[in-house]
């Protein structure tokens, strides 16, 4: 078996039965170098240098963190929770409320996965902070907390593999436009929206069916159940304001370092740009600040720590050697059948991204070995640019190690009662994955 494949499959199996994530990539990672014969010394010195890479990572999500929380210590989250609180409870007994609170609310929390993205770039942050005040209104409505899981992972991925702007502009244009390009083939006048066009609709063929069909049904929660959430934060008009101004500053910093390509991390200056706002303007004083800080920066810490390991676990699978053998060996099965080798470099895309956890890092490690395969198969640039955003994209959600789903888990499980593995990841690996591994094989025949 090849070693990239044995050790996806040790980190997801280690996964469902409880394993905790970072254990599980650890182990994956440890199979997948010694099967692939480079020996444990190398492995180790692989996986520790995948964790100082991931340094920067860290730094990110921890900023996110703290910017995020200031966020909230102006009231600006809590706006929306208290909004739809105090609807439900005025009118509790009208069932058409309920319906319109419900889908209020889930159109809400899809809105804020999307500008997470790119308008209010905080990426995961928001989940802790705007979830765990729903869960009491979820819990009345008797809504399936898988369905959203679904629409937050939705609102994740789709942005930035379909919009060229924040977050998308870095996955479209910066990365996987831009390793084409170093791998050899000419993209000028490819438009990367028409490429990932048919891939979106999958994504959105696969929200529609989880949240209208599969978690459509009620389901019941206990109603006691403590959240471990913070106090509501005083809602004060003056403090939103300023948290709009820092949202909309750190938004222009990100917009303005990207489209300058500058060597800055968007991410990380961005941040610290609201953070200032939010100083400066004395929303948060000086003498909340530590507190803020350290409060943001715990929130998402454990996020963090699981995606520096998942960048040992890839720096494993590139030392291993591995990735291009399992690529040429599967589409060597079918020879110049164009349908079959599509859907086998999607497939290794989908092993890939669900092992790393990270679709931005999967794009440099495949684009090398699929731009060589695509063009001696006779595919266009514009279904080679779709095959390989597709197979990157494929693996985010569903992946224990993903941002993608941790985000909602961190969230929805504030009061124990959303399990990882079974309420995030497979739901959501069930209902994207497998529409998106369709709509990009779609993509690769017609384009």
């Amino acid at each position: 078996m090849n070693a990239v494949v044995a050790a996806v499959l040790v980190m997801l199996i280690l996964a469902t039965f409880r394993v905790h994530v970072v254990l599980s990539l650890f182990l994956g990672a440890l199979v997948g170098g010694l099967l692939s014969g480079i020996g444990l010394e190398a492995t180790m010195v692989a996986f520790q240098e995948g964790l100082a890479g991931g340094a920067r990572i860290a730094l990110s999500y921890a900023l996110l963190g703290a910017f995020a929380m200031a966020v909230a210590h102006s009231g600006l989250t809590q706006l929306l929770a208290d909004s739809l609180i105090h609807r439900l409870d005025g009118q509790s007994s009208g069932q058409k409320t309920a319906f319109w609170v419900k889908w209020g609310m889930l159109a809400g929390i899809a809105a804020m996965a999307v500008m997470s993205q790119n308008l209010v770039p905080v990426h995961i942050a928001f989940i802790p902070l705007l979830i765990p005040p729903l869960l009491a209104i979820m819990t009345q409505l008797r809504l399936d907390r898988r369905a959203v899981a679904c629409i937050i992972t939705f609102g994740l991925v789709t942005t930035y593999m379909y919009l060229p702007l924040g977050f998308g502009k870095i996955f479209l244009e910066d990365i996987l436009l831009g390793n084409i390009a170093k791998a050899g083939l000419d993209v000028e006048g490819v438009n990367v929206m028409v490429a990932m066009g048919i891939p979106a609709l999958g994504m959105i063929a696969g929200l529609l069916i989880a949240v209208l069909v599969t978690y459509r049904k009620p389901r019941d929660y206990d109603p006691d159940a403590k959240v471990d959430v913070a106090a509501p934060a005083k809602v004060s008009k003056p403090k939103v304001v300023v948290a709009v101004v820092a949202i909309g500053a750190s938004f222009v910093i990100q917009s303005w370092l990207t489209i300058t390509d500058s060597k800055a991390d968007p991410l990380l200056v961005g941040a610290l740009v609201g953070l200032f706002v939010f100083i400066a303007t004395g929303v948060v004083r000086r003498l909340e600040a530590d507190e803020v800080f350290t409060s943001g920066m715990r929130m998402m810490a454990l996020i963090g720590f699981i995606m520096i390991t998942a960048q040992g676990f890839a720096s494993v699978m590139k030392a291993s050697g591995q990735v291009e053998p399992l690529v040429q060996a599967t589409a060597g099965l079918f020879g110049d059948n164009k349908a079959m080798a599509a859907f086998a470099m999607l497939l290794v895309g989908l092993l890939v991204t669900m092992g790393i956890g990270s679709s931005f890092s999967t794009l440099p490690i495949i684009t090398a070995i699929y731009v060589p395969l695509c063009a001696a198969l006779g595919f266009s640039p514009l279904a080679t640019v779709s095959i390989i955003g597709t197979a990157g994209a494929l693996g985010d959600a569903g992946s224990p190690a993903s941002d993608s789903t941790l985000g909602p888990t961190a969230g929805l499980n504030a009061d124990g009662q959303h399990d990882h593995m079974r309420d995030t990841v497979i739901p959501t690996f069930l209902h994207f994955n497998l529409p998106l591994l369709a709509a990009g094989w779609v993509a690769a025949m017609v384009l």
